[in-house]
């Protein structure tokens, strides 16, 4: 059976509550206790009560003996527990039935090829740095400026073992901290929307990177669709972006619809800024 942190059951969801549960201010949350507390965050049956649920119950839940408890005990566990949109929709999906083939096989591989009228769209789009992945961050295709702003951005590479296994991912990105928590938070989120297609690739990235597995237990989730990313691109000082020749774009993301998963990413300048001239700039030496 495929493992999804250190134990040998794949107990997700309960996994997932105990990791809200141990981030909850007991006091914060209306709790009473003149004790010396040894646990972090809620005890479990303080978390049973403040939601109305039986102690019992609830450790039933999260220890994995009870996997399909009803919406109203999720929405009460959700609300004691604070859990915000995406957090919320990561809970049901780890109760709603999995997406596996009649014979109990994983799903299969998501599809790698781009839909023709996508590739079109990236052609004519040169001038911005604009790529294709699949759920499990392969890059499909991409636009030659985003390959020169980044090399992680280019056909062939995965943007989850370019950021924790390639060393130029620490030079590439000034903010690789956060880029690292975001970036786990997002495919923990992607996985649990597509049971079982991913469980190979985490498991493997846990293997071979200790920062990724910390953060994977971690239990974060992430549905970030539009943002500010800072890159430290080769050649921008001569495009005067600062002696340290970082490059900060936006960037908006759109799901391609279809069975595959996947998702179009497109990085683009504030208009008149320092960024928007490095970009051109960039874009006109491509051409030469």
């Amino acid at each position: 059976m495929t493992r999804d942190d250190g134990n040998q059951d794949d107990n997700r969801l309960g996994s997932f509550l105990r990791s809200r549960r141990e981030r909850i201010d007991a006091a914060s949350a209306g709790v009473v206790d003149n004790t010396r507390r040894r646990v972090k965050g809620l005890r479990r049956e303080e978390l049973a009560l403040l939601a109305g649920v039986s102690p019992s119950y609830y450790t039933r839940i999260e220890q994995g003996r009870d996997r399909h408890p009803s919406r109203e005990i999720l929405e009460a566990l959700a609300r004691v527990l604070r859990l915000d949109d995406t957090e919320r929709g990561y809970l049901w999906s780890l109760v709603a039935p999995a997406l596996a083939s009649a014979d109990g096989q994983e799903a299969a591989d998501p599809v790698r090829t781009v839909r023709p009228g996508v590739l079109v769209l990236l052609e004519r789009w040169a001038d911005l740095p604009a790529f294709v992945v699949g759920p499990g961050r392969d890059v499909l295709a991409a636009t030659a400026l985003a390959t020169r702003v980044n090399p992680a951005w280019s056909a062939g590479h995965n943007l989850i073992e370019f950021t924790f296994l390639d060393p130029r991912a620490r030079e590439v990105y000034p903010d690789w901290d956060d880029i690292a928590v975001q970036a786990v938070a997002g495919l923990r989120t992607t996985a649990a929307a597509r049971p079982g297609q991913l469980d190979g690739f985490v498991a493997d990235m846990r293997e071979r990177s200790k920062t990724f597995r910390a953060l994977w237990d971690s239990h974060e989730v992430y549905d970030r669709v539009t943002g500010e990313k800072r890159l430290a691109v080769d050649g921008l000082r001569e495009d005067g972006v600062g002696e340290d020749g970082v490059l900060t774009l936006d960037f908006e993301t759109f799901a391609l619809a279809g069975p595959e998963g996947h998702v179009l990413y497109v990085y683009f300048p504030r208009p008149g800024s320092k960024d928007d001239a490095a970009l051109r700039g960039l874009a006109r030496r491509l051409e030469r």
